[in-house]
C-alpha cells in the first residue's frame, strides 16, 4: 500500500483533511528558533562554562566544533531517515532528540560530558533544520511557497538577534546551565504540536539505506569542516589541518566513485541536472562565502580597526538583522514584481556591493551612515537569498524533495564555514605582505574586498538562469 501522503500539487485527495500550513509552518519555525538561539545563547556563556570546568578558555571551541561536526556526519542522512520512517516521526524524534541533549548539557560534570551531549544535540539538530523544511514543502503548495519561506527565516534571523542578551542576562543573573534548560519547554511543546498536528509522510518505494554512503560522506565533511575551523582560528598544527583536510578529500573522492555507481546515494549530485536547483546550489554557496565571513570579519573590524568595545561593537553588528526582519513582508511582492532571474542578479549584485562597502567604513563615517549601509545590506542580502532557498525547490520532484532538501543543508552548513576560513586566510595574507604585528584597519579592507569578489561570481552565474524560472512560485508570469 502506498503510505506516502500525496503532495500539495497532487489530484489524489487524503482520506482526512490535510494539516493547516499556517499551524505547520509555526511548527517548524518554532524548531528552527530554538536551534537557533542556542548557538548564539551558548557563545555568550563559554567564559563561564570554562571556569565552571576549570577549563580553559580556548579549549571551550570543542564545545562549539562538536556541534558543527555531529551536524556535518548526519545532514546527508537526514532526507533518506525521513523516507523510511517517516518526516513526522523523524521530524519529532529530532525535536525530541535536541531536547534531550539539552538537558544533558546542563547536567554536564565535565567537559568532555558536555562534549558528548553536544553532539547528542547535533544529532537532532541536523535532522531538525532539513526534515522540517521538508515538512514544510510537502504541505504549502508552490503558489505560497515564497510567502511561506519568507516567514520561515524569521526565527533565523531573530535567533541571532536576541541569543547574545538571553545568554548574558541567564549567565549573569542565573548560571550557565539555564541557557540549555530554555530549550527543554520549546521542544517539549514541539513534540506535542508535531503529534497533534502534523500528518506522517513516507515514500512508498524501500530502498536500501546508503551505509558506505553515510560514513564516506559523513567523514568527508566532519574532517573538512573542523580542518577549515580549526585553519580559520589558527588553533592547530600544520600537521593536524592538513590531516584532516586530507583525509577529508580522500573521502570525498571516495564518496564521489561510490555515489557514480549507487542508485540512491546519501547525497545525490544528480540533483545538479535540475537547472533551477544547481543554480541555487553554486550561486548561493558563492554567496554564502561573503555571508559567513561577515559575522567573523565585522566584530573585530571594529573593535581591533576602531577601537570601539564588545558592547559598542555588537550595538552596531546587530542591525542587519534589522534589515532582514524588513524585507518578510514585502519579499513576496518584490518577487512577484521582478521575478527569480532579476532578483538573483541585480539584487543579487546589490547586495554583494554593500558587503564591499563595509570595506570602507573609517572611524570617521557617521554611526547613522554606517547603520544604513548595515540595514540595507540586510534588506538585499535576506531578499537575495530568499529568492535561492525557494527557488531551489522549483523544479525538484516529489520523490526527490528529501534528497534534496538535506543534499542543500549540506551545501549551506560547507559554505558558511568556508567563509569564515577564506576571509581569515586573506586577513592573515594581508598581515602578512604590509608587515603588520597584528591586524590593521587596511587589513581588513582587504579581506571584505577579497570575500565580496567572490560572492559577486553569484549574479554573473544566475544571469544563465531562464528568464522564466520559477514562475510558478514567484507569481512573475502573470505581470
Amino acid at each position: 500500500m502506498n503510505d506516502r501522503m500525496p503532495g500539495p500539487d497532487s489530484p489524489i485527495a487524503p482520506v482526512k483533511p490535510p494539516a493547516d500550513p499556517r499551524i505547520v509552518l509555526l511548527i517548524v519555525a518554532s524548531a528552527m528558533f530554538m536551534e537557533q538561539l542556542d548557538g548564539t545563547v551558548l557563545a555568550t556563556a563559554l567564559p563561564a562554562m570554562a571556569r565552571s570546568f576549570d577549563a580553559d578558555p580556548l579549549h571551550m571551541n570543542i564545545a562549539l566544533t562538536s556541534y558543527l561536526l555531529t551536524l556535518a556526519m548526519f545532514i546527508p542522512a537526514s532526507g533518506r531517515i525521513a523516507d523510511r520512517f517517516g518526516s513526522k516521526t523523524t521530524f519529532r524524534a529530532a525535536i525530541g532528540l535536541f531536547t534531550l541533549g539539552s538537558i544533558l548539557c546542563a547536567q554536564a560534570p565535565t567537559l568532555w560530558a558536555l562534549v558528548a551531549a553536544r553532539m547528542l544535540q547535533g544529532a537532532g539538530g541536523a535532522m531538525m533544520s532539513p526534515v522540517g523544511r521538508l515538512v514544510m514543502l510537502r504541505v504549502v503548495s508552490k503558489a505560497e511557497l515564497v510567502r511561506s519561506m519568507a516567514w520561515l527565516m524569521v526565527p533565523a534571523t531573530i535567533g541571532p538577534i536576541i541569543g547574545p542578551p538571553v545568554g548574558g542576562f541567564l549567565v549573569t543573573y542565573l548560571s550557565w546551565q539555564w541557557i540549555f534548560y530554555i530549550n527543554v519547554p520549546i521542544g517539549l511543546l514541539g513534540v506535542v504540536l508535531v503529534t497533534r498536528f502534523i500528518d506522517e509522510m513516507k515514500e512508498p518505494a524501500r530502498t536500501k539505506f546508503d551505509a558506505v554512503g553515510l560514513v564516506l560522506s559523513g567523514t568527508a565533511l566532519a574532517c573538512l569542516m573542523f580542518g577549515i575551523e580549526v585553519a580559520s582560528r589558527g588553533v592547530g598544527s600544520v600537521v593536524a589541518i592538513v590531516s584532516l583536510l586530507g583525509v577529508g578529500g580522500l573521502s570525498a573522492l571516495l564518496y564521489w566513485f561510490h555515489a557514480k555507481r549507487t542508485p540512491k546515494p546519501m547525497l545525490d549530485f544528480r540533483l545538479l541536472r535540475v537547472a533551477t536547483f544547481r543554480a541555487s546550489v553554486v550561486c548561493g554557496s558563492l554567496s554564502r562565502i561573503a555571508i559567513g565571513a561577515t559575522p567573523f570579519l565585522m566584530p573585530m573590524m571594529f573593535q581591533l580597526g576602531f577601537g570601539y568595545s564588545a558592547a559598542q561593537s555588537g550595538l552596531i553588528t546587530f542591525v542587519g538583522a534589522i534589515g532582514s526582519l524588513m524585507v518578510r513582508g514585502c519579499a513576496p511582492w518584490l518577487l512577484r514584481q521582478l521575478g527569480f532571474r532579476t532578483v538573483l542578479t541585480w539584487i543579487g549584485a546589490l547586495a554583494t556591493c554593500l558587503i564591499a562597502l563595509i570595506a570602507a567604513f573609517r572611524p570617521s563615517w557617521p554611526l547613522p551612515l554606517i547603520y544604513a549601509v548595515l540595514v540595507a545590506g540586510g534588506f538585499f542580502q535576506s531578499l537575495q537569498f530568499m529568492a535561492y532557498n525557494t527557488i531551489a525547490y522549483a523544479d525538484v520532484p516529489s520523490e526527490d524533495m528529501s534528497a534534496a532538501t538535506s543534499f542543500y543543508t549540506t551545501f549551506q552548513q560547507m559554505t558558511l564555514t568556508l567563509g569564515i576560513a577564506i576571509s581569515a586566510a586573506a586577513l592573515a595574507a594581508s598581515i602578512s605582505v604590509t608587515g603588520h604585528a597584528g591586524p590593521m584597519l587596511s587589513d581588513f579592507t582587504v579581506a571584505f574586498l577579497f570575500v565580496s569578489a567572490v560572492a559577486m561570481l553569484a549574479p554573473l552565474l544566475a544571469t544563465r538562469l531562464d528568464r522564466d524560472a520559477g514562475e510558478e512560485m514567484s507569481g512573475h508570469h502573470r505581470h
